[in-house]
């Protein structure tokens, strides 16, 4: 797997330090941490993308998550109409900032076996997701 590249990359540009920042992309749909599974599920339906970007009630990034991830919550045992994504979330902080190298950045993501990631500002909120391809 290498990251996604967003943007035109040249081969005879000088050699920089790409930044998560730069290889991010900026949409996608945010929703909040309230939300039942099934609703997330149909908004990531209706918008036809592979996660969410899930935010506390300030706005602030609190994770990401896949359409897997939603599937195994809700065909779970456990599961009921009124579990809510905070309470599927789990730790997944802290996300990188805009300025992490895209070595740093990948290097978390394999650790963490992730592929896809918020990256946040100095203050918790969502500038984009950085995702690996495969």
């Amino acid at each position: 797997m290498t990251l996604v590249q967003m943007q035109p990359y040249s081969m005879s540009a000088t050699p920089v330090h790409r930044t998560a920042a730069d290889a991010m992309d900026t949409g996608g749909p945010q929703v909040c941490d309230d939300m039942t599974v099934e609703v997330a599920l149909s908004v990531m339906a209706s918008a036809r993308t592979g996660h969410l970007i899930v935010c506390d009630n300030d706005g602030l990034c609190t994770g990401l998550l896949t359409q897997a991830q939603l599937t195994a919550a809700r065909d779970s045992s456990a599961y009921t109409d009124r579990i809510q994504l905070r309470d599927i979330l789990g730790d997944r902080g802290p996300f990188p900032p805009p300025l992490t190298t895209l070595a740093e950045a990948e290097h978390a993501m394999r650790y963490s076996r992730l592929n896809a990631l918020p990256v946040v500002d100095e203050h918790g909120s969502t500038l984009g997701v950085l995702a690996l391809a495969r």
